[in-house]
């Protein structure tokens, strides 16, 4: 339905008040505002403070912006409360409601605008690194409560990959690795097998490498910087590989696909997760391709197009793409695995 001047008027200033709130979250997160508030309880500008840091005269102006937007409640008593609900979406790291780096990843996005208006104008891409520690980390925190959380069962309700994973001594790949959430919640929910993860982030793997440390699981993970679009070390020794959420941000999506193929066994099980986007292109898009499209246009696909000779696929991959991609690399076929309500997410199984 076309808009009228005065509700489009209407929506940019609502977009507007959504902006400014998601900013806020991130100072709040940033200076562990949030925090001290949940763990200590209602607090004054003052108390919060000194309970965590900043200057009283910005933590009042931020409380009572806070309690303007309906995120925090205030008291006569010049406190003010986090609720419970709001708590958990904001400071529960180990929840799958929990969306507090959402606000970081924007925020990150948002310091490289000037970057992305170049490259939209003259070409060429703002690559990941660019982003910086705050968009890396934002993505892995996102991530993590899913695949610690939700992937064991997810994985179990699959038998035949299931049995492939229990296999004793099963060596699993993990391409894309990132933070290595992923590799670490593939150890733990498989005792006897062994992850190598993959990574073309120096950061990132160095990263992963001290997550799976501090986990107590160096003896079964281990991490590499690897660009897998040149191939991955062994061949035909995994007996299982997985690419979490990377495909669509990979400037050689089949040199990629090709690499895994050729370095699982024979029929062995590889599995792609990536976001749950419509069949098609359908205008207006849902939720879930809207927040897609508003990655890709900020984030993967400058970043993917920051490479030479990219394909720039962005986030928007649809399943038709993947199963093009995964032909020519090789592999018979995709379907979809089925593995539901799992975030913004399709896992997808690449046949050979």
């Amino acid at each position: 339905m076309t808009q009228t001047a005065e509700e489009f008027a209407d929506r940019m200033f609502r977009s507007a008040l959504g902006t400014a709130e998601m900013l806020s979250v991130y100072l709040g997160e940033r200076l562990g505002w949030y925090q001290a508030l949940a763990d200590g309880g209602p607090a004054n500008p003052q108390e919060l403070v000194e309970r965590a840091c900043g200057v009283e005269r910005y933590a009042r102006e931020w409380l009572e912006q806070q309690a303007s937007y309906g995120i925090l409640t205030a008291s006569g008593d010049g406190r003010f409360t986090l609720p419970p609900g709001a708590a958990e979406v904001l400071t529960d790291s180990s929840s799958l409601n929990y969306l507090a780096p959402m606000a970081s990843a924007f925020a990150a996005a948002a310091m490289q605008l000037p970057a992305l208006v170049g490259a939209y104008r003259d070409g060429g891409g703002v690559g990941w690194s660019a982003y910086g520690t705050e968009m890396r980390e934002a993505q892995a925190e996102l991530n993590r409560p899913w695949f610690e959380h939700a992937l064991p069962a997810a994985l179990a309700g699959v038998p035949a990959l299931d049995e492939a994973l229990r296999r004793p001594g099963a060596r699993i790949a993990d391409v894309g690795c990132g933070a290595g959430w992923s590799s670490i919640a593939l150890a733990r929910a498989y005792p006897q097998a062994r992850v190598d993860g993959f990574d073309v982030d120096k950061p990132s793997v160095a990263i992963a490498t001290a997550n799976a440390r501090d986990a107590g699981l160096r003896g079964r993970v281990a991490f590499q910087l690897v660009d897998a679009a040149s191939g991955l070390p062994g061949t035909g020794d995994y007996d299982a590989a997985f690419a979490f959420e990377c495909v669509h941000d990979l400037p050689r999506p089949v040199e990629v696909l090709a690499a895994i193929r050729g370095a699982v066994r024979p029929g062995a099980p590889v599995v792609v997760m990536d976001e749950a986007v419509g069949e098609s292109f359908l205008a207006p898009g849902d939720d879930v391709e809207r927040l897609m499209y508003g990655f890709s246009t900020l984030v993967c696909l400058p970043d993917s197009m920051s490479h030479a000779d990219s394909v720039g696929t962005g986030t928007v991959m649809r399943p038709s793409v993947l199963r093009r991609y995964a032909r020519e690399a090789g592999f018979a076929d995709v379907e979809v695995l089925p593995i539901d309500d799992f975030g913004f997410f399709r896992f997808y199984q690449l046949t050979h």
